[in-house]
């Protein structure tokens, strides 16, 4: 059974090395009571390697990405660092496009104690899939503008739909069979007004009739985001294009009481990236203030894809263990970053973590 795991490195821009560097000590500490063991390879991308070197995306870095187990993947860009075009420099996407990485995993879980703007105490925890390789984002780049008229073209393709949606039944399957929600998966589109969504439906009804044991349905992407907000704890697993997925995980990551709290994954079939959802946030960079939750939670989602994949027990349940003890800092709030409350650092937060998984 394979124990040693290539792990590709992006540290990011801004506060990208700030975060990155406290969870990879969290990981070397569970790898090591675990039994298994991380060979981390640095893959230099982004805005501030871009204003360095005129690359935004080395070859070497993309081999290095395409070659290794796993991607972890810190906050990427910087708002006063563009393409000559006006566009972000986004390594993430272009790894996303040139992996195939079409599953974009979202959870949204407020946890005992976690600020949230919802009135009430209910038990929310669902996950968010965002189809993350075509949708409205197929043209990125390629739109055209001219003076009186800009065009974007929005794809929906059968070779991606289907395998998206075999991805969301198995995820509330897996869910289901852990406890942590009903079985069912919700497909998000615009089925009333666009041909597209239609097609995208008829995909998802296809593949719901060959899981029998999990319940599925529809819902428009406006009234989802409403219910987001109403009832949220009705949803297990949603599934959606990629534009109105990007809109709606940031409404799930306010649910959650900011983006400090929210990890994500890119996955398909033979690759996976892990990041946290905010940005680089340069204004604080090298303040030594930035939350380093996300980065954490999204190297425990790490641990459980790896775990399951590889069939090692001791990865998985370290996923659990390690979301388990941001579970215990966030609820004590004692050790928290000023954009959850507190007044602690990053080091004293990733020190907090360390504490609660012994």
């Amino acid at each position: 059974m394979k124990t040693t795991f290539e792990i590709a490195i992006f540290e990011g821009d801004g506060i990208g090395p700030e975060i990155m560097a406290p969870t990879l000590d969290l990981l070397r500490g569970l790898a090591v009571e675990g039994g298994y063991d991380f060979s981390f390879k640095d893959a230099p991308a982004g805005a501030a390697h871009y204003q360095q070197t005129g690359d935004s995306f080395p070859a070497a870095s993309m081999a290095t990405a395409r070659g290794a187990d796993a991607i972890l993947l810190s906050a990427m860009g910087l708002p006063d660092v563009r393409y000559p075009d006006g566009t972000e420099i986004s390594p993430q996407i272009d790894l996303r496009k040139a992996l195939t990485l079409f599953a974009g995993v979202r959870p949204v879980t407020i946890r005992p104690g976690q600020p949230t703007p919802l009135a009430t105490d209910k038990p929310v925890d669902f996950v968010l899939i965002r189809e993350s390789t075509e949708g409205l984002f197929y043209t990125q780049g390629r739109g055209e503008v001219e003076a009186d008229e800009a065009r974007e073209t929005l794809r929906i393709t059968r070779a991606i739909s289907e395998p998206l949606f075999k991805f969301a039944f198995d995820l509330a399957a897996s869910r289901k069979a852990a406890g942590r929600g009903p079985g069912k998966v919700t497909c998000v589109d615009k089925a009333n007004v666009f041909r597209a969504f239609a097609f995208f439906r008829e995909m998802f009804d296809a593949e719901a009739a060959r899981h029998p044991d999990i319940a599925a349905d529809h819902a428009y992407v406006d009234a989802t985001a409403l219910w987001m907000v109403e009832r949220p704890w009705t949803f297990d697993v949603m599934v959606t294009e990629n534009m109105f997925g990007d809109i709606l995980s940031d409404l799930g990551a306010g649910l959650m009481g900011g983006l400090g709290l929210a990890p994500s994954a890119d996955i398909g079939h033979d690759h996976a990236v892990f990041q946290p959802c905010h940005g680089s946030a340069p204004d604080i960079a090298g303040q030594g203030v930035a939350n380093p939750m996300a980065m954490i939670l999204s190297a425990a989602m790490m641990l459980d894809w790896l775990g399951a994949r590889n069939g090692v027990d001791a990865m998985t349940a370290d996923g659990a263990r390690l979301r388990d003890a941001v579970d215990r800092v966030v609820a004590e709030r004692r050790v928290l970053t000023r954009d959850l409350g507190g007044t602690a650092g990053t080091a004293d937060v990733a020190m907090a973590v360390k504490e609660a998984l012994s």
